[in-house]
């Protein structure tokens, strides 16, 4: 039976030529870049993660992997805990060691590129009451590895666990972990919403994006849903040539948060792993230098060290 192929809106395309990475090859042997400035860790604020089951509270553990605590859930995106991505040693010691990481009741996980989806890291957060959610065609991938409490979502589909609502949504990307299984689960991010609002209490919708090229559905994401805070990849962008259509560039991803609408951004996919050729302080210089040429308050964004924890408190 052939297997089920998954695309993006549009059927933008993602394939990339032989000639095409010898050309990206030849280009990274001529550049000159300064890899020396590494992203700072913070102090985790273990006492409260451990204890806290009220607040929203977004930390960051560096790539795209946050310890997000919402409608009393731990939630993990994407988790990436490895000290190494293929050839190239992570930059910076995880913001909370996994050890010391609370008890985890929810893994999202946006598709199966192995800076998104590292195993080792999953089996150590994966306790008796951990559900995984993951894309279309992954969870039978997941259930062999021995996560039988994995659940599956196509773009739009939510689903409720505990208090929370988690919507999965669209993003321009592909996916592959061998030779043989190219883009035989979909991608995406996912929304976190309560699932019984209350009007005296004030929970932030926060929008997790994953791994996106700039895309239309972001507009779409904005049109669906109210969002306060959405955390938006920013790095692996160069050569813009050859990565414009999986990775947003930094002023990208800002338009993507001017088009979802949301009041706070928080950057991520940066300066974790060298997985192109821009380095985490072009990044950062770029969109700060955009931010200004767009006259968007400096209040929102927010550049999280690792480890960083950003607070929510009840309004």
């Amino acid at each position: 039976m052939p297997r089920t192929r998954y695309n993006n809106l549009d059927n933008v395309s993602t394939d990339k030529t032989l000639k095409q990475f010898k050309q990206w090859r030849e280009e990274r042997r001529r550049k000159k870049k300064d890899y020396s400035y590494i992203i700072p860790n913070s102090e985790p604020q273990l006492d409260y993660l451990l204890g806290n089951k009220e607040e929203t509270s977004i930390t960051w553990i560096g790539h795209s992997t946050f310890l997000i605590q919402y409608e009393g859930l731990n939630i993990v995106t994407d988790p990436v805990w490895a000290s190494r991505m293929g050839f190239q040693r992570r930059l910076g010691a995880p913001g909370i060691p996994i050890d010391d990481v609370p008890d985890i009741d929810v893994i999202l996980i946006s598709h199966s590129h192995y800076d998104h989806m590292h195993v080792s890291s999953i089996r150590r957060l994966y306790g008796s009451g951990t559900q995984i959610i993951v894309p279309s065609g992954l969870a039978r991938k997941m259930m062999r590895k021995g996560f039988q409490r994995t659940r599956e979502l196509k773009w739009w589909e939510q689903l409720r666990i505990g208090d929370a609502k988690i919507s999965f949504v669209p993003t321009q990307h592909w996916t592959r972990r061998t030779l043989f299984d190219t883009n035989t689960s979909h991608w995406g991010g996912f929304v976190l919403e309560p699932a019984n609002p209350r009007e005296e209490v004030k929970r932030q919708v926060v929008y997790f994006a994953g791994d996106s090229g700039y895309f239309r559905g972001f507009a779409e994401i904005g049109e669906r849903f109210d969002i306060d805070v959405a955390l938006l990849p920013i790095g692996a962008y160069e050569p813009e040539w050859f990565m414009t259509s999986q990775h947003t560039t930094p002023e990208e991803a800002l338009q993507a948060f001017v088009d979802v609408k949301a009041k706070l951004m928080v950057p991520m996919h940066y300066g974790t792993f060298r997985l192109a050729d821009d380095t985490a302080r072009e990044a950062l210089d770029r969109l700060e230098a955009d931010r200004r040429k767009r006259g968007i308050p400096e209040s929102a964004i927010r550049v999280l060290l690792h480890g960083e924890t950003l607070r929510f408190p009840e309004a």
